[in-house]
């Protein structure tokens, strides 16, 4: 039997232990009882950002983007089709740079959409421009 992973709730970023070779069958929050991956991007802003980040054992792939962006708008069914592949070996999450400046300042975002890949608190790879959703995995996939 392997370690258990760690594993942030989506809901209430509680981190929860998971047994690695159960990871495959979602799981539910210690804490609020809810599902630990529902295939969709969470929201992410200053409050929760590094306990995604930097606590939990499943890389975080970080959609930078902002409401006004139309490439990130079009981006966005990608990006959501994606979550549904990609979980649960990879954790979803969009960051929105209007509401969060201060978050976009420290990672230095230029432009949106920005994709940045999170492995254990550490920023690993970043991806300027929209992405269909096929290029999307192919990427995130390569920095595994």
């Amino acid at each position: 039997m392997s370690e258990p992973l760690i594993v942030v709730c989506p809901h209430c970023h509680a981190a929860n232990r998971v047994p690695a070779e159960r990871l495959a069958d979602g799981g539910t929050c210690g804490k609020c009882k809810a599902r630990l991956f529902s295939g969709e991007p969470v929201e992410l802003g200053a409050a929760n950002f590094d306990i995604h980040a930097g606590r939990s054992d499943i890389p975080l792939l970080v959609d930078f983007w902002a409401p006004w962006c139309g490439p990130c708008r079009a981006m966005a069914p990608a990006f959501a089709q994606a979550a549904k592949q990609l979980e649960p070996e990879y954790r979803l999450a969009k960051v929105n740079t209007e509401e969060e400046q201060q978050l976009a300042a420290r990672f230095g975002i230029r432009s949106i959409p920005t994709l940045a890949l999170f492995r254990n608190g550490r920023e690993v790879a970043r991806q300027a421009g929209a992405m269909e959703a096929a290029s999307l995995m192919r990427w995130v996939r390569s920095h595994a």
